[in-house]
């Protein structure tokens, strides 16, 4: 299906204001207007039940006489979903027209024989030979010019018409048989969205996408500034798409038109699906971090955000990863699902090592605490072939269980004896820090230091104050600030104007607003504010940055925060009004910045604004957390912690629940501030030792 006019209104995280546009897929023209029939998303799609423990099951590769034993195995477990059908199209549909279903049927009715819901992959990540074969225009074109080919995954298309058509009649058919099925309590949209095309069709719906949104050339060459290098367009066809380092506006139009046809691309199913079915709540699964596209574009469609968990280094690393969940969590600002996390062992790293015994233990509980309701383990048995045959599994190429199978029913009993504690609970937080996949990208195109990563960026800020407030929020700029006590935008290197009044209307309403370094540099279209950083909220800041230097060795610095050093980095900032007080200065370092701001505050009302023109070291940054926290007026409520020690709270529904994971090497102790309920224990206690990757889970006495 193709789409056509789309209002592009993105409240609540998404770009503000609307154009309208109308996008051409070959000839024809279709509406992405959502059908009379198709259910808006929303939290009453949600299962009840909490906390779900699941596993991704493939019983199409399996003779169903292995299925009893598999699932008999599942149920002893704890587990109660399993995610089907996602990879199974030639399956489902082995020839054009031609669907086979009575295999599935019988999939989900033996899981519901053993307690287990089914959450249904729709197969499209995976088109099966024959469409592939009849229909070579739906494989994708690679950046290099070559068309991608068939017996690997994500080869498709995912602009062209022609595999949109035949994905929505796969998942009609799939709608249609199980939109009412009482055991199928969700739909995971497609496969870990990826891959995109480069192909002449896809350049000109780019083309119309651009034509849509800027109206005429002269607007366009004006906004990108296209004069440089003799770039100006005199018509939409020489627009080409990006494939190397080009114009910033080029470059960030084409990765918003990428998220919008992904966004479509979801949209042609949901709406298949919706169709059929009021009660299933629809989904898809993400991959943290990955940038390939705006999450908060993509996410809006759908009724909760999912994510695939796995460590990619050695082991979890629960500051990177802890932040994910919270990105996760943050798309949709409600609890999300780890659709896949890691069973033991990856298999796509250099080194595939397992997680340690206890490891993924921790790792759940650790999710959990973040806001997510369910898990599901990536996968459940080995694949005879297939490219990820050394992929960690719970049950072995024998069906025999694996030594994790163990620890994985151990957290299956835990999430039944804490189920009915954590429902109804989310994590609430006071500390929110924005990210922004425009800046993201902007910062990532033009580093000016190869070592300046935006994610490593928003960690440095996210790990200190994760520390001490033991709740943050990750939230796109134009998410509501109400009720945050303090908002830090570590790196909002595109602040388009509409932003920059949403963020000034926050701080006179009494927040305090914290801009890091390289913040407010460029307009919505790449370029440069002709008035310097923060560019648009220097006049709110009384500040502003004299120059920038990408810097080889660290610089330093002292002042409120004490002494320290800024690396890779280092921003001169100049002060504009006596409001403004200096908290950081640069030590001597090249002459330019001896002696200069490195950092500045200025009190605004009942609010406050503060930028950070120096990328702190980890000590200095944590005194400037407590400073940040302190005149915030924030309060931990576990202000001694020992090292190690990660602290969740979840709460709601007149209870607060806390859960503590040890991910140091040893033992600790944990006192706690008042008395309290251990939930998985079943007593009270006023301190808790946990071992190494040792888990609690707590209620307050008064809570209970």
């Amino acid at each position: 299906m193709g789409w056509g006019k789309i209002l592009f209104s993105r409240h609540g995280g998404h770009l503000i204001g609307s154009v309208q546009g109308l996008i051409l897929f070959g000839v024809t023209v279709v509406s992405l207007v959502v059908p009379a029939l198709a259910q808006t998303p929303g939290e009453s799609r949600l299962p009840q039940q909490r906390l779900y423990l699941g596993t991704a099951w493939y019983p199409e590769q399996w003779p169903e006489s292995r299925w009893e034993a598999d699932l008999t195995l599942m149920q002893n477990a704890g587990i109660r979903f399993v995610r089907l059908a996602e990879f199974s199209w030639s399956t489902l549909e082995p020839e054009q027209g031609e669907f086979h279903f009575g295999w599935l049927d019988r999939a989900i009715e033996h899981a519901a024989h053993h307690g287990i819901d089914t959450v249904l992959g729709t197969p499209t990540a995976t088109p099966p030979a024959w469409v592939t074969q009849k229909y070579p225009e739906t494989l994708r074109v690679r950046d290099d010019g070559r068309r991608d080919e068939h017996g690997n995954r994500q080869q498709f298309n995912w602009a062209n018409e022609t595999y949109r058509r035949l994905a929505r009649q796969i998942v009609e058919k799939m709608a249609e048989r199980y939109g009412s099925n009482p055991h199928v309590i969700g739909w995971q949209i497609d496969n870990e969205y990826q891959n995109i095309s480069y192909d002449s069709d896809t350049a000109t719906q780019f083309q119309r996408w651009l034509e849509a949104r800027y109206r005429s050339l002269a607007d366009l060459n004006e906004r990108w500034t296209t004069a440089y290098w003799s770039q100006t367009y005199s018509d939409w066809a020489q627009v080409p798409i990006p494939t190397k380092h080009g114009n910033p506006g080029l470059f960030i139009s084409w990765m918003r038109f990428v998220s919008d046809t992904w966004r479509s691309y979801q949209k042609n199913q949901a709406d298949s699906i919706r169709a059929f079915s009021n009660r299933q709540f629809v989904t898809t699964n993400l991959m943290g971090w990955f940038d390939g596209f705006d999450h908060y574009t993509v996410t809006q469609d759908l009724d909760l955000a999912a994510w695939d968990d796995y460590v990619t280094k050695g082991h979890l690393d629960p500051v990177h990863n802890g932040a994910a969940h919270d990105l996760t969590r943050g798309f949709l600002r409600r609890n999300f699902w780890v659709m896949e996390m890691q069973a033991g062992s990856g298999s796509f790293d250099n080194i595939n090592s397992a997680l340690d015994r206890g490891e993924t233990r921790a790792m759940a509980w650790d999710a959990v605490g973040h806001g997510a309701d369910a898990i599901g383990f990536w996968q459940w048995r080995s694949a005879l072939n297939g490219q990820e045959q050394y992929a960690g599994t719970l049950v072995g190429v024998d069906g025999a269980p694996n030594s994790l199978y163990s620890e994985v029913a151990q957290i299956g009993r835990e999430f039944a004896v804490a189920g009915s504690a954590l429902a109804d609970t989310s994590v609430d937080s006071e500390v929110a820090i924005i990210q922004s996949y425009d800046s993201r990208w902007a910062i990532d195109w033009q580093r000016h230091n190869e070592k300046f990563s935006p994610i490593e960026q928003i960690l440095t800020y996210y790990a200190p104050l994760r520390r001490l407030s033991q709740t943050v929020d990750i939230l796109s700029p134009t998410a509501p600030l109400e009720g945050y006590k303090l908002v830090i935008a570590p790196g909002l290197n595109i602040l388009p104007a509409q932003i920059a009044q949403h963020l000034t209307n926050y701080v006179e309403n009494g927040g305090h607003l914290v801009l890091g370094q390289r913040s407010g540099m460029k307009n919505s279209d790449g370029q440069l504010w002709p008035k310097r950083q923060p560019g648009p909220l220097s006049d709110l800041l009384g500040a502003g940055v004299e120059q920038y230097f990408a810097i080889r060795d660290p610089v330093g610095i002292s002042g409120v925060w004490g002494t320290g050093q800024s690396r890779l980095w280092a921003e001169e900032l100049h002060v504009n009004t006596s409001e403004v007080d200096v908290l950081m200065r640069y030590e001597k370092s090249n002459g330019w910045l001896d002696g200069q701001p490195a950092a500045v505050t200025r009190k605004m009302g009942k609010g406050r604004i503060t930028y950070i023109g120096a990328w702190l070291d980890p000590k200095t940054m944590a005194s400037a957390a407590k400073w940040m926290m302190r005149t915030s007026s924030i309060n931990a409520q576990f202000p001694l912690l020992p090292d190690g020690i990660e602290l969740n709270v979840r709460s709601g529904n007149h209870k607060t629940l806390y859960i503590l994971v040890n991910f140091d090497n040893h033992q600790k102790t944990v006192k706690l501030p008042i008395e309290m309920y251990d939930v998985l224990d079943k007593v009270r206690v006023s301190s808790v030792l946990l071992k190494h990757y040792g888990v609690a889970v707590l209620q307050g006495k008064s809570d209970e």
